[in-house]
């Protein structure tokens, strides 16, 4: 078994996943690093800085770290999920979200979702990447109270 991997295909897969932890790694070298993968992520999406959070919570305990990425819609300036990781370190939790951008992305399902802000008459359309309808419209209260929004659809595109 490859360190920190399931299996040796894993290991190829995604051969910075399977490292042993660096705990070494200087503090500038790792903010190189994190801020390599992150610029990765943005251009592989075609989506800029002012366009992206990368949201980083460290796990009860010291366990590790929990990526949120976060979309924001210049047009109508609300922010959605993207997606999220887990890893041991800030490092691995985006290389998980880079694989994921790269490999796994396109496998899921899109949505359509319309919707507006309570009190407002704008109507807005927002896509998502999501396997099931539930987590599109997780993606989409992602950050703030469901009961601020209301949905008036919600529909899986066709396959391209």
């Amino acid at each position: 078994m490859v360190y920190g991997c399931s299996s040796a295909g894993e290991a190829q897969i995604n051969s910075y996943l399977c490292r042993p932890k660096n705990r070494s790694m200087s503090a500038d070298r790792q903010n190189l690093e994190i801020a390599k993968i992150q610029r990765e992520i943005e251009n592989y999406l075609s989506l800029g800085s002012t366009q992206m959070i990368f949201d980083y919570h460290e796990k009860a305990g010291g366990q590790g770290t929990r990526l949120d990425v976060i979309t924001v819609n210049p047009r109508h300036n609300q922010s959605f999920l993207f997606h999220s990781t887990e890893g041991y370190d800030k490092i691995d939790a985006l290389s998980q979200m880079l694989e994921y951008v790269k490999e796994h992305r396109d496998k899921k399902n899109s949505y359509t979702i319309q919707w507006s802000l309570k009190g407002e008459n704008e109507l807005h359309t927002s896509y998502f990447r999501a396997k099931d309808i539930p987590e599109a419209i997780d993606k989409l209260h992602y950050g703030r109270d469901p009961n601020g929004i209301t949905i008036f659809s919600v529909v899986l595109n066709p396959l391209s």
